[in-house]
């Protein structure tokens, strides 16, 4: 890789990070690949799209879902490159070492073979009704069933509880009714369960500091990045941390 400077790297580690995350399903198998990427060496690539390539390169097969079909790896890797990620398709091509016409192909049959992909309950945090709502159909069109709807901290700990879910898709930012993340970290003192956080504050999430989710989508996102993310989610197999 051509020489980069310190700060390049340190402004491309955490989207590295957050890919790494994604495709691994915890922080700490997260970091150890981005780790062991820089370890092992960068191809000759802009040093963010070296990033992604570096920790393609190592990632471990994708899991198989309880239900329906496994998406294969270079699948995965093309809805998560593109779509939270937000690199350009010839871009994705690049970090996976395929042609454009391949990765056009490749990424067209993944998004039609989501819907039938690993299906959960899940469990939506959000303070704002509208969202609220918008957010549970796109899980539902995504083939999951939502169990339950809070808007305040104390809400989604009592549902969870009753509920159990197999995913939780949280705001950050619950207004007067509390803090998304604290909310979280509580449920998850008595239920192991994967978390997506979809926030406009993504930075809250991406410090280097403490435990980190492994899922993070940034408002206003697309419809078909919540369902990459929920089925990344639901259909990992790492332990949840």
């Amino acid at each position: 890789m051509n020489a980069v400077t310190q700060t390049d790297l340190l402004r491309s580690l955490p989207p590295a990070r957050r890919y790494a995350r994604a495709l691994t399903g915890s922080q700490g198998a997260g970091d150890a690949l981005v780790a062991a990427a820089l370890k092992a060496g960068l191809p000759d690539l802009p040093v963010r799209l070296a990033l992604y390539a570096g920790v393609t390169r190592l990632a471990p097969p994708p899991a198989t879902p309880a239900h329906g079909a496994a998406l294969p790896a270079s699948q995965r890797q093309l809805l998560l490159l593109t779509a939270l990620e937000e690199l350009t398709l010839p871009e994705a091509a690049s970090v996976l070492g395929i042609s454009h016409e391949v990765a056009e192909t490749e990424l067209a049959e993944a998004r039609a073979a989501l819907r039938s992909a690993a299906a959960t309950e899940v469990l939506v945090i959000e303070d704002e009704p509208i969202i609220a709502m918008d957010v549970r159909q796109l899980v539902e069109a995504c083939g999951h069933r939502v169990v339950g709807v809070a808007a305040t901290e104390a809400q989604a700990v009592r549902l969870a509880a009753s509920k159990r879910p197999g995913l939780i898709l949280a705001d950050v930012n619950l207004g007067a009714g509390g803090d998304g993340i604290t909310a979280v970290g509580r449920i998850q003192e008595q239920l192991k369960v994967p978390v997506i956080f979809v926030t406009a504050y993504p930075e809250r999430l991406l410090t280097a500091e403490g435990v980190e989710p492994a899922f993070v989508i940034s408002k206003p996102f697309e419809p078909l990045a919540l369902a990459i993310a929920t089925y990344q989610a639901a259909s990992s197999t790492v332990p949840i941390e």
